[in-house]
């Protein structure tokens, strides 16, 4: 692949268990595809008390796709960003599209955090997230796992894992088996965001769920 990117380019990729990444010195980009693969199944998540507290109460309105050109640009706010200008102009033109989504935290009508990423059939590609505010990504996650499982989405790709995620559930799969759960989402038409407006009393049961087999140690 070319350093030039394409919407209709990165959404083959990620039908391919490929993602891009910019550089941020050179604006280059550089493909991925890690073997083991960061996921979160969807029937594992794990919800801390903290984070549950804020989720009932109803710290931070959650809406979506709101402000999408905020989110990504909340998420390049730090030293270094691998969310370079190339990947941000073809992220909007997927949003345009209909193809990549924010999920947002307000409080008091200004954004305090949120993430965005890519839905494609039954799989959702989790790009990044941020905050301004405690626990607004956070809250945003859990209002998305929540989305996804009662819209019958069967992943959610986080690409890698890190010590953070793994506090929500997230684990390691070998990458052949992600390619395998991958292409049985992308065969499964998922609605996004099925809950409008409903209030968040429990995340609902999932009638089929990929098995992730054992954890990677």
């Amino acid at each position: 692949m070319s350093d030039a990117l394409s919407a209709n380019q990165v959404t083959w990729a990620y039908t391919q268990g490929l993602f891009p990444m910019g550089t941020p010195y050179t604006q280059t980009i550089q493909w991925h595809s890690p073997d083991p693969r960061g996921v979160i199944p969807l029937d594992a998540f794990h919800m801390p008390h903290n984070l549950a507290r804020h989720v009932r109460r109803g710290t931070f309105a959650v809406r979506t796709d709101t402000a999408f050109a905020k989110v990504i640009a909340g998420c390049a706010d730090r030293d270094e960003t691998w969310i370079t200008p190339p990947i941000k102009e073809v992220f909007t033109e997927l949003h345009q599209r209909g193809v990549a989504h924010s999920v947002e935290c307000w409080k008091d009508d200004q954004l305090a955090g949120g993430l965005y990423g890519v839905a494609l059939g039954g799989a959702f590609f989790g790009e990044s997230m941020f905050f301004r505010e405690s626990y607004a990504s956070k809250v945003a996650l859990a209002h998305l796992v929540r989305q996804l499982r009662a819209g019958g989405y069967q992943l959610l790709d986080t690409q890698y894992t890190t010590k953070h995620l793994e506090r929500f559930g997230a684990r390691e799969v070998p990458r052949s088996r992600y390619l395998d759960i991958l292409r049985a989402a992308l065969d499964v038409d998922c609605p996004w965001w099925p809950l409008p407006n409903e209030p968040f009393d429990c995340l609902p049961d999932m009638n089929s769920v990929p098995d992730f087999g054992p954890v990677s140690s």
